[in-house]
C-alpha cells in the first residue's frame, strides 16, 4: 500500500515546491567545494536538487520510492552528483562521512524516541567541522537541543529559531 507521500509524488512531479529559504542561504555563504552532504528525508529532493547545482555530491535517503526514483531522473537530467537510498529512517543507518546533514520537516513525523534514534545514527557521520541543518516543529527542538548539548563531541549552535536547528561539530585541540 502507498504511503500518503508515495500518491503525493505520483500525482505531482516537485509536489513540495523550492527548496527550504533557509538551507538556501547556509548554502549561499558555505564556502566549501565539492561537499559530501546527506539529506535524510529528501522526498523528490528539492534540498538535494538545489544542493548538487551548487557542485555538491548529494545522498538523498526516503522510504517513498517514487520520490527517490523522480530525483534521480531529474539529477542524470541535469547531470548532478546525487544518489539515492530507498530506506525508512527507523532503520537507516548511513555509510561513511558527510559534510553537511539535512534534515528538512522529516523528524516531525517520527515519535519522539524514533527523533532521537535516528539523531543518534545519523550525528556519528558528521565530520569533524561539519554541519547539521534542521528544519522541525518548533515544539520537537527543545529534545534535539538536549540530544545535541548530551552528545560526546562539541556542538556549536548556529542558527536556533522560528523552527530551525543549524549546528556545527567543532573539533579543538587536546589540552596539552
Amino acid at each position: 500500500m502507498p504511503t500518503d507521500y508515495e500518491k503525493i509524488y505520483q500525482g505531482q512531479r516537485h509536489a513540495l515546491g523550492e527548496p527550504t529559504e533557509a538551507f538556501v542561504t547556509f548554502f549561499d555563504q558555505y564556502d566549501q567545494q565539492n561537499a559530501d552532504v546527506l539529506d535524510v528525508g529528501c522526498g523528490q529532493g528539492r534540498d538535494a536538487l538545489f544542493i548538487a547545482r551548487r557542485g555538491h555530491h548529494v545522498v538523498g535517503v526516503d522510504r517513498a520510492a517514487t520520490g527517490i526514483s523522480q530525483l534521480l531522473e531529474d539529477a542524470q537530467a541535469e547531470g548532478l552528483r546525487i544518489d539515492g537510498i530507498v530506506a525508512d529512517l527507523r532503520h537507516f543507518e548511513p555509510v561513511g562521512t558527510y559534510d553537511v546533514v539535512i534534515i528538512d520537516r522529516t523528524l516531525h513525523m517520527l515519535d519522539a524516541d524514533m527523533r532521537l534514534d535516528v539523531l543518534t545514527r545519523v550525528c556519528p557521520c558528521v565530520c569533524d567541522d561539519g554541519f547539521v541543518l534542521i528544519a522541525d516543529e518548533k515544539s520537537n527542538l527543545a529534545a534535539m537541543r538536549a540530544f545535541f548539548e548530551a552528545d560526546n563531541h562539541t556542538w556549536v549552535t548556529l542558527k536556533d529559531k522560528q523552527g530551525f536547528l543549524f549546528l556545527q561539530k567543532r573539533t579543538f585541540p587536546a589540552p596539552s
